[in-house]
């Protein structure tokens, strides 16, 4: 089992190496706490804390990511994003870009059989338990913000535990099927040294 708060503090090559989702449509769907960690998170503005860190960080991640985004400036603007929004949900960036590679292959239009969608398949009927009806989910920004919430609640639920918030994530709770795909995506291609 891995754990993210046993990851704190690791040397960051460590940490990288060990690090590892679409959005459960389960029992954990109209969860009070969830829906009012959506609404405040919506609420709150995104920031890059340090724009140097944050460019090396992008530079290096833009080179991995070209093939599915060919655009450049796509690319920067998806990455840019991924950023900031999983630094505000106190994730790690990487495993973000693990989800939604392996979720949407950053598609930010697609759309799952459940209905799910954009780059994180975050699934629509959030948008009218938040009380915004009128934003879009393939809107970039709403999806990542959304979509990192939701994720971080299901880590903060786990305690930790990836295993069991990647299932749960996904809805899949009780397989690792899904989870272990995201993990090996992460330490495969977006925590390669």
């Amino acid at each position: 089992m891995v754990r993210l708060a046993s990851l704190s503090g690791w040397p960051v090559a460590l940490w990288l190496a060990l690090l590892v989702a679409p959005i459960s449509v389960g029992a954990d769907a109209m969860d009070p706490a969830l829906r009012e960690r959506l609404q405040i998170a919506m609420q709150d503005p995104a920031s890059f804390p340090d724009r140097f860190d944050a460019q090396v960080w992008l530079t290096d991640m833009a080179s991995r990511l070209g093939e599915q985004v060919t655009d450049p400036k796509e690319r920067v603007r998806i990455l840019t994003r991924v950023h900031q929004e999983a630094t505000r949900a106190d994730l790690p960036p990487e495993l973000v870009l693990a989800v939604i590679d392996i979720e949407s292959a950053f598609d930010a239009y697609a759309v799952s059989v459940a209905g799910a969608q954009g780059l994180m398949q975050v699934m629509p009927f959030w948008l009218n338990e938040i009380g915004q009806p009128g934003d879009r989910l393939v809107d970039i920004g709403t999806n990542l913000r959304m979509g990192c919430t939701i994720l971080k609640y299901y880590i903060d639920m786990e305690r930790g535990d990836l295993t069991r918030a990647l299932a749960r994530y996904n809805g899949s709770v009780g397989s690792r099927r899904y989870p272990e795909k995201v993990l090996e995506r992460l330490r495969a291609r977006w925590f390669q040294q």
